[in-house]
C-alpha cells in the first residue's frame, strides 16, 4: 500500500548550508520531520549546485517519512547571476540595471525548461527574456 502524504512544505534553500536553524526548522519541526536526517540529505543532494538559492518540496507522510524534490533555481536568482547585478530594478523596465545576452538567456531558459510552462528552449526564452525585463535587465544581440 502506498503512503499517504499529509502535508506538503514548500522552502527555498540556499544549495549545500541548510541548518536546523528558522526557516528550515521552523518550517519542518511541526511537521515532525527529523530535522538533521532532512539537512543531511539536502546538503548531499545539492553540494555541486553551492551559492545558488534552490526551491525545495517536502511530502511528509502519514508516518512521519519524508521525500523532497529539489526543483531549479528561480529565474530571478538566474538572471541577476548572469548580469552581475544584486539587486534588480525597483521600477521595472524604466531603470536599467544590467544587461544579459541572447545566449544567457538560452542557457537560462535551458536550465528552467523542466520547471517553466513551456514545450520548448523559444518559449522558455520568452518567459525569461519578459523576466529580465521586469527587473530592469535589458536584451542585447
Amino acid at each position: 500500500m502506498a503512503k499517504e502524504i499529509v502535508n506538503k512544505i514548500k522552502l527555498q534553500i540556499p544549495a549545500g548550508r541548510a541548518t536546523a536553524a528558522p526557516p528550515v526548522g521552523t518550517a519542518l519541526g511541526p511537521a515532525g520531520i527529523p530535522l538533521p536526517d532532512f539537512v543531511n540529505r539536502f546538503n548531499e543532494a545539492t553540494k555541486d549546485k553551492m551559492g545558488d538559492i534552490l526551491p525545495v518540496e517536502v511530502y511528509v507522510y502519514d508516518d512521519r517519512s519524508f521525500d523532497f524534490k529539489v526543483k531549479t533555481p528561480p529565474a530571478a536568482f538566474l538572471i541577476k547571476k548572469a548580469a552581475g547585478v544584486k539587486k534588480a530594478s525597483a521600477n521595472g523596465a524604466k531603470e536599467i540595471k544590467g544587461s544579459i545576452t541572447k545566449a544567457q538567456v538560452k542557457e537560462i531558459a535551458e536550465t528552467k525548461l523542466p520547471d517553466l510552462n513551456a514545450y520548448d528552449v523559444e518559449s522558455a526564452m520568452k518567459i525569461i527574456e519578459g523576466t529580465a525585463r521586469n527587473m530592469g535587465i535589458e536584451i542585447k544581440e
